[in-house]
């Protein structure tokens, strides 16, 4: 039964994080202050004594957390045991109290109340007894049956007084029995632990490489992540219901007392980090839900790490550990967490716009005739628009306007803008549909709208920026908030600035190198008589190469995005002489057809392909260079699914050319795969 063993190997260690948290949050200095002794000697040993047995309590604590789950069961069927014989104990000492109050102490089989309470107070025993000897599986039951010695006594008659003597000595001889078990399995955890170390040295691995192995084994033997979760829910669960009911659960309502009760429980490194999985797992939910709800249970597939909560747990711990959220008192704790939370949700607010994204232009590229698919893609971006806005609205309408919220705000700001550029792209795409035919300059309008977007986030960034050197030099000034303007200059303006003028150059200098090459006349193209070998369509007007090949002007300088030589053959697209004009006046006035090495693939070739033909050797000799031309390596020679991946969303990620052709070349790689992205492109 693993399901099982793996039940019990969380829930039987939750009660060692309990006690210590509450070791935790015991207040040893308080208590030890009130102490009083008849001398300052007394008073010293009271405190010595108590400040041992605390750190007592956390090994012992801490031995138990980490025993295998076979010795975990195995002591708590012996507390259960012990449980047990003390519970034997009181019912014999409550008799043996009792029975003096009814004045009879002659033979029982004399009085029928006396025998009735006598058999009541045996039953009980030896069922006691019974089920100790079956919780650690022996047959001798007599070591479990101290405690019958005064019932024992009352059959002969013994005197009552002596009954009371007997039951205190029972006692003893069970108190002896635990002592020697005890003494008998003290270093049992010392043996497992020198087995483990033993076991661990076996490895012949680096150090460090041991230490990784141990602390992999330990997380997921021990499964760390939903331990700590259980121990959270178990705790802020207590949390609830202790708070239920008050006049301070009544006062505060329902969203503030949720909060408080959240703070509450994460006043110590054990809830914090129990906090911090249930975010995590609670991100991980929400990102999932948005998957299923858009792709259906086939997304779910998909293994992105940044979309795993993980993201949102460890920005959560972090923020906490930097701001000292636990030494914090319990209102401003709870303050700052609601601040804390605030931000994780916005994250995972980005994260399912990230995972919308791609699907909502992939509908609108892929001309998917599904009503149902596009309203819930639709409805998401609606939805990713709208609720950031309102959080920042009603985050705004509770505290004073700083630094800290801006930087909030305009985090949601960045969202909607974000979801805003992927609905007007999408609308295009549409457009593109009804009209049943391309747009004129698709690339061109799908590259400004994204940069208006980008623009527009970069200028939210500045004035962040702007704000928060303001505040610093006129307003309150601290480390933190230096450094927070430091980075969110860094990550949020000169890497956008960066980014967004290097695109701007690939730009600038593929249309300047597409303007210096030659433009094939009509007369040039009845002799080509082909398609482009980069999109498959028809050439109504082209440019030429240097090395004779022909392309149309908007596919090929898509490809001079990614690199700078001929889709066809790898020769450079860059002039040969000093003066591109020069070298463009040499090129031939009539094109001579190439050798069957460089020719494109023929219509009815790419018809071929899209039936599946799969032993057709006319790519291998279309898309291979000559054998004789070493100075391209291989890796030159190959587009992979990254250059394609690039191509199709343009120089600077953004989703540039989606819908329009895709430059690509077809070469010893993958010519079917290559086609049918480029048909779904089409």
């Amino acid at each position: 039964m693993p399901r099982l063993e793996e039940v019990a190997n969380v829930v039987l260690r939750v009660p060692s994080i309990l006690v210590l948290e509450m070791l935790y949050k015991c207040d040893i200095d308080s208590f030890t202050d009130h102490l009083k002794a008849r001398t300052g000697d007394m008073l010293f040993k009271y405190k010595y004594v108590i400040w041992n047995m605390y750190y007592l309590g956390h090994i012992v604590s801490a031995v138990v957390l980490l025993l295998p789950l076979g010795h975990i069961i195995q002591l708590y069927l012996h507390v259960l045991c012990a449980l047990l014989l003390y519970m034997g104990h009181q019912i014999v000492r409550d008799y043996v109290r009792d029975e003096p109050q009814y004045g009879y102490d002659g033979a029982l089989f004399l009085d029928s109340p006396a025998l009735n309470r006598f058999v009541t107070a045996l039953t009980s025993q030896i069922i006691v007894s019974t089920l100790c000897a079956f919780l650690m599986r022996t047959r001798h039951v007599w070591l479990f049956s101290a405690h019958l010695l005064p019932l024992l006594a009352r059959v002969v008659s013994v005197r009552l007084d002596w009954l009371l003597t007997l039951s205190s000595v029972a006692m003893m001889i069970t108190g002896a029995e635990v002592a020697v078990f005890l003494l008998a399995n003290f270093f049992v955890p010392y043996r497992l632990a020198r087995a483990a170390y033993r076991e661990i040295m076996v490895i012949e691995v680096t150090e460090l490489f041991r230490l990784m192995a141990v602390g992999v084994s330990v997380w997921h033997g021990f499964a760390v992540p939903v331990l700590f979760s259980v121990f959270w829910y178990v705790l802020f669960g207590v949390q609830l219901v202790t708070n239920y009911g008050t006049v301070t659960a009544v006062q505060q309502g329902l969203l503030l007392y949720f909060l408080t009760s959240v703070s509450e429980c994460c006043a110590s490194p054990y809830s914090l980090l129990g906090l911090t999985f249930v975010v995590s797992y609670t991100a991980l939910g929400l990102l999932s839900l948005c998957k299923v709800y858009l792709g259906g249970f086939s997304a779910l597939q998909n293994h992105n790490v940044m979309h795993r909560g993980v993201t949102e747990g460890v920005t959560l711990l972090l923020l906490a550990l930097q701001t000292g959220l636990l030494d914090m008192a319990s209102l401003q704790r709870c303050f700052l967490l609601f601040i804390i939370l605030f931000i994780i949700l916005i994250s995972t607010l980005q994260s399912m716009s990230e995972i919308t994204e791609p699907v909502v232009l992939g509908l609108g590229a892929s001309r998917n005739r599904s009503v149902w698919k596009h309203l819930r893609g639709l409805s998401m971006c609606g939805f990713l628009l709208v609720f950031p806005g309102f959080m920042a609205y009603k985050i705004s309408q509770i505290f004073s306007m700083d630094f800290w919220l801006l930087i909030l705000a305009s985090s949601c700001m960045l969202t909607s803008l974000q979801v805003t550029g992927t609905l007007l792209i999408y609308s295009l795409f549409m457009v593109e549909v009804w009209r049943g035919a391309a747009l004129p300059c698709f690339d061109e309008i799908v590259y400004y709208v994204n940069g208006v977007c980008r623009l527009l986030e970069f200028a939210v960034a500045v004035c962040v920026v702007a704000y928060g050197v303001w505040e610093s030099l006129w307003g309150e000034w601290s480390w933190m908030g230096v450094s927070i303007i430091i980075i969110h200059s860094y990550c949020n303006v000169w890497l956008r600035a960066q980014s967004g003028w290097k695109s701007f150059l690939l730009r600038q200098e593929a249309a300047r190198k597409i303007s210096v090459l030659p433009r094939a006349s009509a007369e040039q193209l009845h002799d080509h008589n082909d398609v482009c070998a980069i999109c498959f369509q028809d050439m109504t007007s082209a440019v030429i190469t240097y090395c004779d090949h022909f392309f149309h002007g908007t596919c090929l300088r898509k490809w001079l995005y990614v690199q700078e030589t001929c889709p066809m053959c790898h020769a450079s697209i860059k002039p040969s002489s000093a003066n591109p004009k020069a070298a463009a006046d040499e090129a031939p006035p009539t094109h001579r057809n190439p050798p069957p090495s460089e020719q494109p693939p023929s219509p009815e070739t790419h018809q071929q392909e899209e039936q599946g033909s799969q032993g057709d050797s006319v790519y291998s000799a279309e898309t291979n260079c000559d054998e004789s031309d070493n100075k391209y390596s291989n890796s030159e020679r190959n587009c992979s699914k990254e250059s394609l991946q690039h191509l199709r969303y343009g120089a600077n990620g953004d989703s540039e050319g989606v819908a329009s052709t895709v430059p690509f070349c077809l070469s010893d790689g993958e010519p079917e795969v290559a086609s049918q992205e480029l048909r779904e492109a089409d």
